[in-house]
């Protein structure tokens, strides 16, 4: 017999019976660690739910022993002094290879080589800033003075680059990390990478510091009458491919969006199209976890906003009727960054040195 309905027609369901999960108020005398805050927040609505999704996403990606893990980087991080977590997630294990703007390569140089960023007042006139060689990122200040070093690191790096030998953005980091592991007593993302195996790729890289500083040396070489280095960005990329080639599973840490986030999600595609056109004989490679800490919400249109269910449309990520599991965190990098991987770091134990071991997917270059 039908369950008998109201006079407004609705058929009142139990929420127990129906399994739903219950949410609860977060209550901070409970918190004692951030793990504590996270997980108290993910049983929460609305932005903190998607810190402590996020951070269970990221945290079985990390302990899955068969996914490379791709961490994807963009926005003014260093200079927003989140470097040394980037530092701690390449040190743990967690991340196997970084795809980052120049930019943020070159503001952590700047920090890896000692020397400070600082804050920036209202008051200040950003007419009188450039007089004085204070260049604004949004609420901090670079010291041109700081950029000068970096061109001398980089200088000092392009000056003994064999000229027969092609050069790629990869390679370069990979050299700079050598001369910070020798010359730099602090910690720095090019030094952590170096130490520990992890290629750092830039694919926008004349949009940076160091594209500038390449073109520069090239009209030093020029005016020495030394031979041309050549550039070849397709080394990145096919490094890259090589290595989620040989990836069992495959996992991306994406802080903000543009060239890095699409640059490293666009591999499924290529290995579909090898497949497709001919080329090889592969299975669909595609990201079967994805976590996304952006403000960018999809209605702006723009490719930062993308999600997830969007790029399982293009065969870059296993959808999760298939296993995939994803988190989007729509908040400020320098808010929910700390949190999400704090918490990550005390459930595996890394500051008390316990390290990721992963596969590795193939023999390095280096």
């Amino acid at each position: 017999m039908a369950k008998k309905m109201g006079v407004t027609g609705r058929d009142l369901h139990d929420p127990v019976r129906d399994r739903l999960t219950p949410i609860y108020p977060l209550d901070l005398s409970k918190v004692r660690t951030v793990d504590e805050l996270v997980r108290a927040m993910g049983r929460t609505a609305f932005t903190g739910r998607q810190v402590g999704d996020a951070a269970d996403v990221l945290e079985a990606m990390a302990r899955d022993k068969d996914c490379f893990v791709v961490l994807t980087l963009s926005g003014a991080m260093t200079v927003a002094k989140m470097g040394l977590i980037f530092c701690d997630l390449i040190e743990s294990g967690v991340a196997n290879a970084v795809v980052s703007t120049g930019a943020l390569m070159a503001h952590g140089l700047v920090e890896a080589t000692g020397r400070s960023h600082f804050r920036y007042d209202a008051k200040m006139d950003d007419r009188e800033l450039f007089h004085a060689g204070y260049n604004r990122v949004y609420d901090s200040l670079e010291p041109e003075v700081n950029l000068d070093t970096v061109e001398r690191v980089v200088q000092g790096v392009f000056s003994e680059w064999d000229a027969n030998e092609t050069l790629s953005s990869w390679e370069l980091h990979h050299r700079i990390g050598e001369y910070l592991s020798r010359h730099a007593p602090g910690r720095g993302i090019l030094k952590s990478a170096l130490e520990h195996g992890v290629p750092v790729y830039v694919p926008a890289f004349t949009d940076s510091e160091l594209g500038i500083d390449f073109a520069l040396h090239k009209k030093a070489r020029l005016r020495a009458g030394r031979p041309m280095l050549r550039y070849d960005p397709y080394e990145d990329f096919e490094y890259f491919a090589e290595l989620m080639l040989g990836a069992k599973k495959m996992g991306i840490f994406t802080i903000g969006g543009g060239v890095p986030r699409n640059w490293s999600q666009q591999f499924g595609v290529y290995a579909e199209l090898l497949a497709r056109r001919g080329y090889e004989k592969l299975p669909l490679k595609r990201y079967h976890y994805g976590v996304r800490i952006c403000p960018e919400p999809v209605h702006w249109g723009g490719l930062s906003g993308s999600t997830y269910s969007e790029a399982v449309s293009w065969g870059k990520f296993v959808p999760p009727e298939e296993g995939g599991r994803f988190a989007e965190v729509l908040d400020d990098a320098t808010v929910a960054l700390p949190l999400v991987v704090g918490a990550v770091f005390e459930r595996l134990g890394y500051f008390r040195g316990h390290r990721i071991c992963k596969t590795k997917s193939r023999k390095s270059k280096k």
